[in-house]
């Protein structure tokens, strides 16, 4: 891993450029410009709203459009940090035929992409929490471990995707698919605390009560949001027996993710 840092550093200048690059290329011709970067959780926090209307979901004093748009923040940029990740080998095959340099710039390349519309993101939220008369804490200085916990996790799923993607472009298909899935499982729609209620206060699954909510926090989106909507809304701090077991996973599953992928892209020029 100390090889990655020192990749990172020695390449920063051609990370910024690649994803410069990838914001000009992707808006240039747009009407709206970069403005479509926040259109998508803008979009799912109306929708979602209008589920909750006919569903009913426990907020707390919380407004819901302002909890499930601060939900929506870090798993898009999760969720499309990882997908173009997972693509950014192979969409840069005529790059890595011309010339050498570490292959992990790719999907460093998308996350860093992802960062500057998360960026934008965030002064829409700004201003929910001026319309709802919200004021962050000093808990919000969390942030930005959170957001990097958040840019850990989707490297470790860009490496290994990446990589596999380059020998089997089916893993391109399938990741939207479980990501998807993903969604649902974790605390977007509703808040984590509705499932702690009723694995952990009520122990409505019996006696897999416990070991279901733990099963359920090893995803690291679970523990992410919670935290990010701890922190920025209630002025709590983060809950870390929700972060503790995604984050034992994540730590433990990068280095084997990132060596996986440098042993991997020896091959890539001749297979892309």
């Amino acid at each position: 891993m100390s090889a990655a840092k020192k990749s990172i550093f020695a390449y920063r200048e051609l990370i910024a450029a690649l994803a410069w690059k990838n914001i000009v290329v992707r808006y240039k011709q747009a009407y709206l410009g970069i403005l479509w970067a926040v259109l998508k959780p803008v979009m799912l926090m109306l929708i979602f709203t209008v589920v909750k209307s006919f569903v009913g979901i426990e907020t707390g004093n919380i407004p819901y459009p302002i909890l499930t748009f601060a939900a929506l923040l870090p798993w898009i940029f999760f969720q499309e940090s990882a997908s173009e990740g997972v693509n950014s080998v192979t969409s840069n095959a005529a790059l890595i035929k011309k010339i050498y340099f570490p292959r992990e710039v790719f999907p460093l390349t998308a996350m860093v992409t992802k960062l500057v519309e998360l960026t934008i993101s965030f002064f829409i939220l700004a201003g929910l929490m001026i319309y709802y008369e919200m004021m962050p804490s000093i808990y919000a200085c969390w942030v930005p471990a959170i957001i990097l916990y958040t840019m850990i996790v989707a490297l470790t799923i860009s490496f290994f995707g990446a990589a596999m993607n380059v020998y089997y472009r089916d893993i391109a298909q399938a990741l939207p698919v479980a990501l998807s899935l993903l969604m649902y499982g974790s605390p977007v729609m509703y808040p984590l605390s509705l499932v702690h209620k009723k694995l952990i206060e009520e122990q409505a699954a019996g006696i897999w009560s416990n070991d279901l909510y733990t099963l359920y926090t090893l995803n690291p989106l679970a523990g992410i949001i919670d935290s990010f909507q701890r922190v920025l809304l209630k002025g709590l701090p983060p809950d870390f027996e929700a972060i503790y077991p995604g984050l034992i996973l994540t730590l433990a599953m990068l280095p084997f993710s990132y060596l996986f992928f440098k042993r991997a892209e020896n091959w890539f020029a001749d297979v892309i």
